[in-house]
């Protein structure tokens, strides 16, 4: 059986997407280029996101110190030694907001990741109130030579939730970013956290109806986890009792009920996230990784014969 993205398996995975569209797998190669976020250095508010410590989630080749070119050296070699079938590369500003600067700062970061002469692309990693019109034109230039995608960390649709992990925007800012980017043809995918306290599982659920209606390409799932050295990590170990985290199998459960409710053309990008054990405070799915979740998933969609957007209505 053939779904509508055109293979057999039961969702449509970003890779499957850039193997149709580009012929080849794309790996990003992770850049921290120096940016901040503007709910750190105080135009918005101090301390960032609760959940967010970018030790955490930067690859160990990825540092700030280093050339934007040193960077993506040292990544290629990590990359191409890993996936060894990968032949297009993009370069992936992903620490903090890497849209917020003067435009002028953009293109000469953007430009020395282009220069390499193995890159074929950005993707842009940001948060919906640092983007403008200037910028977003400028991006859709590039597009046209190369492969561009912005990011959005949106991490939830509920604006009590924003609120109460210091995002600093609220859900109205994601839409408009979403849909003034996707506007200009160019592929916007999103980030969300599930588990988030504060959240039943119904209001996890009903996201997957609400990001239906957007014009996204493709989405990034995390599950919550807890990473040291974060204000979430210090409200956790006051009170565990508000935080309750998917098990397994619970996590199985609810991402292919949300896969049957998701518009069938949004790409999935990743289903769960992995903290390096020495960032992660609380250690759960007793070593599971990334990888063994999507055939657990799969496994979950082929028993009870269903398929990402079964359950879809425009």
């Amino acid at each position: 059986m053939k779904f509508p993205w055109g293979n057999s398996r039961r969702f449509h995975s970003l890779a499957d997407y850039y193997k149709q569209r580009y012929g080849s797998r794309i790996q990003k190669v992770s850049i921290d280029a120096g940016f901040t976020c503007p709910n750190r250095d105080g135009t918005k508010g101090k301390g960032g996101c609760t959940f967010c410590n970018n030790r955490g989630f930067n690859p160990s080749y990825c540092h700030e110190e280093s050339s934007i070119t040193d960077q993506i050296e040292t990544g290629l070699r990590f990359l191409k030694n890993r996936y060894k079938r990968a032949r297009i590369f993009v370069a992936y500003f992903q620490a903090y907001s890497n849209t917020y600067d003067k435009i002028e700062v953009l293109k000469d970061l953007y430009g020395q990741a282009l220069a390499h002469p193995e890159i074929s692309g950005l993707s842009i990693g940001t948060r919906p109130d640092c983007i403008d019109d200037e910028k977003l034109d400028y991006l859709s230039e590039l597009n046209q030579e190369y492969i561009i995608s912005v990011e959005y960390g949106v991490e939830s649709c509920y604006e009590d939730t924003l609120l109460r992990i210091n995002r600093g925007h609220t859900f109205a800012d994601s839409v408009k970013a979403i849909e003034t980017t996707a506007a200009r043809k160019l592929h916007t995918g999103i980030h969300l956290i599930m588990g988030l306290p504060g959240e039943t599982r119904e209001q996890m659920l009903a996201q997957s109806h609400i990001i239906s209606r957007l014009p996204i390409g493709s989405v990034k799932f995390h599950q919550l986890q807890i990473v040291k050295d974060t204000p979430m990590a210090d409200e956790y170990l006051k009170s565990p009792g508000n935080f309750h985290f998917f098990e397994p199998e619970e996590y199985v459960d609810f991402i292919v009920r949300f896969l049957e409710n998701l518009r069938p053309d949004i790409a999935i990008e990743r289903f769960a996230g992995e903290v390096p054990p020495d960032y992660n405070l609380r250690k759960s799915w007793k070593g599971l990784r990334s990888d063994q979740m999507i055939s657990l998933i799969e496994k979950e969609l082929e028993q009870r014969n269903t398929w990402q957007g079964k359950n879809f209505k425009n």
